[in-house]
């Protein structure tokens, strides 16, 4: 229950993967453990390969060959680590034979602001048919390949937000993937046979214009109705129950922590007096977009629907301030964006939406629900959605235990040499044989 364990999408103990000269490969690796924290990956490859942590226990090895690899087969080891107070624990070791070829798929990648266009040359996948291909997501008819594909090209306009795209980071430049992927059935969301991927991705300078094409906070939105004006929702996270200090949109993707509370506020701004506001429902997806399915819901009809939401009582009428636990969507998404639909409706009136509250939709409405829409109009406002994000899973939240356990290990190996070079120097006494300590790259 404290050993690391491999999990998907980690490789197989003895696969064979396959990489090409001057492009990186890349693979991923995910361990989890039941009473211990996953926070490193022991690699032992090529002189040049790195390792990345994305996600707490998800890490990203890569590699790129040069021309002199050519031809060779490359061992790539690793082990998981997990912590538990101080004691640490490692998974079981696994390899994976690494065949360095000449690049086989011939394609190009295009990066502007809000998109990537991939063009594969269909000469270059003969062995693939065509029709069996598709991005990470392809749930939205934008994605589908075949839209603008031609007889010699097969070819895929995906936006930065949508079609699975996923952002990693580094220091210096935010970095979305994607990848096309073969088949059998449409309708499948599992495969046992091996699948062939092409990855691609754009790599944006942060300190670029990438911020022209990647809005990370979302803005009010200002609506005119009629008996109601003009008006604007506001949708903002807030550092504490409080509410004094708002996050500064700077800030965002807002990196938190799984189970972390978050803080949240819904304000109506109107200039119409004895109005007041009513959040039915609001919902979690991994985009903006309050179509996308599925889609986790928070409230629904007025009611709570997640065990962890806490309502907090508004400065007025207009607001509408809740907390819930952060949380992560299954899978490869890393990010979560909150979507709510909201309505403004004349205060004090039993005949509103705002005054029904929580209406569960399999009991009877309750009276005064039924009345006419030229009545309505005046009353209430139509259902806006609003939405704010995203929250993001944050990379490592045991930064304070990891350098109090960091030290514990530096302990332990200089402990271990201590030892090593005790054992050494006895046995140079007894045999004659000169030994030399190895340097600490080598140990």
């Amino acid at each position: 229950m404290y050993l690391p364990r491999f999990v998907q999408p980690t490789p197989h103990n003895g696969e064979h993967l396959h990489a090409e000269v001057n492009k990186e490969l890349e693979f991923r690796v995910k361990a989890e453990a039941t009473h211990s924290t996953i926070n490193d990956v022991i690699v032992s490859g090529p002189l040049n390969i790195t390792n990345v942590m994305t996600t707490q226990g998800e890490f990203v090895i890569r590699w790129t060959p040069i021309r002199d690899n050519l031809g060779e087969y490359f061992p790539i080891c690793f082990i998981a680590e997990g912590i538990s107070g101080s004691s640490v624990y490692q998974s079981e070791m696994r390899c994976v034979v690494v065949e360095v070829g000449r690049r086989k798929v011939k394609a190009k990648v295009v990066c502007d602001e809000t998109k990537m266009t991939v063009e594969v040359e269909k000469s270059s996948v003969t062995e693939i048919h065509e029709d069996h291909l598709r991005l990470n997501d392809p749930s939205n008819s934008a994605c589908d390949l075949q839209r603008l594909s031609n007889s010699t090209h097969i070819i895929g306009v995906i936006p930065l937000n949508a079609c699975g795209t996923q952002i990693e980071e580094d220091d210096d430049n935010l970095i979305f993937k994607n990848q096309i992927t073969t088949f059998d059935n449409p309708n499948d969301i599992i495969t046992r046979h091996h699948q062939v991927e092409f990855q691609f991705y754009c790599q944006y300078a942060k300190r670029g214009n990438v911020s022209l094409g990647f809005t990370a906070h979302r803005d009010s939105i200002t609506v005119l109705e009629k008996g109601f004006g003009t008006f604007t929702y506001q949708f903002e996270f807030y550092q504490t129950s409080q509410f004094a200090n708002m996050v500064d949109p700077r800030d965002y993707p807002l990196d938190v922590e799984v189970k972390q509370m978050i803080y949240m506020d819904i304000e109506a701004v109107s200039t119409v007096n004895n109005t007041e506001l009513f959040v039915e429902s609001c919902r979690a997806a991994p985009y903006d977009n309050p179509d996308y399915h599925p889609t986790y819901p928070i409230i629904e009809n007025g009611c709570i629907v997640d065990e962890t939401v806490q309502i907090f009582s508004p400065r007025h009428q207009r607001h509408f301030q809740f907390g819930m636990e952060a949380f992560k969507f299954i899978g490869m998404h890393d990010q979560v964006y909150i979507s709510c639909s909201v309505i403004l409706c004349e205060a004090g009136n039993p005949n509103t939406r705002c005054a029904q509250g929580c209406v569960n939709s399999t009991s009877p409405q309750p009276a005064g629900h039924h009345h006419h829409r030229k009545r309505e109009a005046a009353m209430q406002t139509a259902k806006h959605h609003i939405s704010q994000g995203p929250l993001r899973l944050r990379k490592s939240s045991e930064s304070s235990v990891t350098n109090v356990n960091m030290g514990l290990m530096v302990g332990c190996i200089v402990a271990a040499v201590a030892m090593l070079c005790g054992v050494m120097l006895y046995k140079s006494k007894t045999s004659g044989v000169k030994y030399q300590p190895l340097t600490t790259f080598e140990t």
